[in-house]
C-alpha cells in the first residue's frame, strides 16, 4: 500500500476551558491528491490545520509522509507539511521577499549560494519574476504576496501543503493565478476555503466539517450537485427576492 501524504486518526482538540473544537477526526490524503476542506465559520477548519503541524496539540495521531507528529518530530513534520496562513503578511516578515524565501534553507544550514538558488527556483515555481526577490512584501499586490508566501514554503520542498483560506483578498485575476500555480504543483494539498468555486477548479474530493465533526468525505462534484446538503452544511444559503423567487448564495 502506497505511503499516504497525510493520515489523521481520532484527532480531538479543545481550547483550554472550552468544549472540543475538533471531535474524533479521521481521514487520509494520498500523495499528489488535492482535497477541499469545507465548512461554515467556526467549524474548526483552521484549528485542524494548526493541529496538523503541531501549532496546537490535540489527542489522536497525525502522520505526515510517514512521520508521526510529536513534540520531538515537529520540525521534521513542518518541513514535510507546509502551512500557508490565511494572511500572507503573517509569513512574510523579513525586509525583502528574498530574505523571506531563503529563511528556511538558511535555517536548515544551506550556504547563501544554495539558499539563493533554491529561492529563485521557488519564486519561478509560483509564477513570479525573480526581480520580486529584491522588493519588500508590502510593495507587492495581494496576489503577489500570496504567491511569495507560498514560495517561502515550497523552497523546502514539502510533501504536502495545507492552505488556510488562500483566496482571501484576491480578485478574479489573483484567484486564477493562484489556482494555476497550485494545479502545477506535484505535492498533495489540503485547501481550507469558503470559496467553493475555487475548490471546484482544483479538487476532486471534499471534506466537510460542522461543529468540529467530519460530516462528509465525498467527491466534490457529487456534493456540489446536492443543494439540500450544501444548505445543511452551511455552504450555501437561500435568498428570497422581491418577486418571491429564491436563489442560492
Amino acid at each position: 500500500m502506497a505511503l499516504a501524504a497525510l493520515e489523521v486518526k481520532g484527532l480531538t482538540y479543545a481550547y483550554p476551558g472550552s468544549a472540543p473544537v475538533l471531535r474524533d477526526i479521521s481521514f487520509s490524503i494520498a500523495r499528489g491528491e488535492r482535497v477541499a476542506l469545507l465548512g461554515p465559520n467556526g467549524a474548526g477548519k483552521s484549528t485542524l490545520l494548526w493541529c496538523l503541524v503541531g501549532v496546537l496539540h490535540g489527542q489522536g495521531c497525525v502522520t505526515v509522509d510517514g512521520t508521526v507528529l510529536s513534540k520531538g518530530t515537529e520540525a521534521d513534520v513542518r518541513r514535510k507539511l507546509g502551512l500557508a496562513f490565511a494572511e500572507p503578511e503573517d509569513q512574510l516578515f523579513m525586509p525583502t521577499v528574498g530574505r523571506d524565501v531563503t529563511f528556511g534553507p538558511r535555517a536548515a544550514g544551506d550556504t547563501s549560494e544554495q539558499a539563493e538558488r533554491k529561492a529563485r527556483e521557488a519564486i519561478r515555481q509560483v509564477g513570479l519574476s525573480e526581480s520580486l526577490l529584491e522588493r519588500a512584501a508590502y510593495d507587492l499586490s495581494s496576489g503577489e504576496r500570496r504567491r511569495a508566501a507560498l514560495a517561502s514554503i515550497l523552497v523546502s520542498q514539502p510533501a504536502m501543503l495545507a492552505l488556510d483560506e488562500p483566496t482571501n483578498s484576491l480578485d478574479a485575476q489573483g484567484r486564477a493565478a493562484l489556482a494555476s500555480t497550485l494545479l502545477r504543483l506535484p505535492c498533495a494539498q489540503l485547501i481550507a476555503t469558503h470559496d467553493v468555486a475555487f475548490a471546484r477548479c482544483l479538487c476532486n474530493r471534499a471534506l466537510v466539517l460542522m461543529d468540529g465533526r467530519l460530516v462528509a468525505d465525498s467527491p466534490l462534484a457529487e456534493l456540489l450537485c446536492d443543494e439540500e446538503k450544501l444548505q445543511h452544511y452551511g455552504l450555501t444559503a437561500p435568498i428570497r427576492r422581491e418577486d418571491g423567487s429564491t436563489v442560492l448564495l
